[in-house]
């Protein structure tokens, strides 16, 4: 969910290319249910659904960037290990 406000369910699965529709649909529902996403049906036909991060979704943008700054520095480190890992375990 982008920092722009609300995205179509459309929009989400072209972003997250490789993410079937029901994963996407079950992520979505269960960060629904945990107050992280809002869902907004319009009745119109077809139904038009926009998800939106919560208040409390908003908070989870920190941590987040943090993890994926972490990730980008030590992507080299984690592919080494696993290699490493896989050359012990066959």
């Amino acid at each position: 969910l982008g920092q722009n406000g609300a995205s179509r369910f459309s929009r989400l699965r072209q972003a997250l290319a490789g993410v079937s529709e029901k994963m996407l649909t079950q992520t979505l529902r269960t960060l629904e249910r945990d107050g992280l996403v809002s869902r907004t049906v319009y009745p119109e036909v077809p139904p038009h659904v926009e998800y939106e991060l919560t208040a409390l979704g908003q908070t989870l943008r920190e941590p987040l960037k943090a993890l994926t700054e972490w990730s980008v520095l030590h992507i080299e480190e984690v592919i080494t290990a696993r290699e490493e890992y896989d050359g012990r375990t066959r």
